[in-house]
């Protein structure tokens, strides 16, 4: 059985949660509770480049509002 996360065929969302963080999923699946649609679907390599693209800090916001004294 392969991974559909790995397959390139396949069409994705790409998910944010409430950390800023970001996830790809495959549109056949659920959501997850805590995340909401913010791109697709489209093919896995443009949800790839949207999260590369949009995905520059990987601390979690709760971090980064610690760091800045919020």
């Amino acid at each position: 059985m392969t991974n559909p996360f790995d397959d390139e065929q396949a069409s994705f969302r790409v998910l944010r949660n409430e950390e800023g963080q970001y996830s790809l999923w495959p549109e056949f699946a659920e959501l997850p509770g805590g995340w909401t649609s913010v791109f697709g679907p489209q093919e896995r390599s443009s949800c790839v480049a949207y999260v590369e693209e949009h995905w520059s800090d990987m601390r979690p916001l709760s971090l980064v509002r610690a760091m800045e004294g919020r």
